[in-house]
């Protein structure tokens, strides 16, 4: 898949979106493995996570990153 399909999956999708949607998909648990930061694993909460990666950019790379390949992956 190219750069362009990339970039369509978080066309219009907020932080917080990706942020619940990884949540309900994995859980805490398994979002602090996948994404070893530390708002995902010490007393997680959406609205801390979400302060974080607004200004942490390498960690929301990783984060959007995830989602990018979770995504990609559920296409037929």
């Amino acid at each position: 898949m190219g750069k362009q399909q990339s970039i369509d999956l978080l066309h219009g999708v907020t932080l917080q979106a990706i942020v619940e949607q990884l949540v309900a998909q994995f859980g805490w648990d398994e979002l602090g493995r996948r994404v070893a930061i530390r708002c995902f694993t010490h007393e997680p909460s959406i609205s801390s996570s979400l302060k974080f990666l607004r200004r942490t950019p390498w960690a929301r790379d990783k984060v959007e990153e995830l989602y990018l390949r979770w995504k990609m992956e559920a296409q037929p």
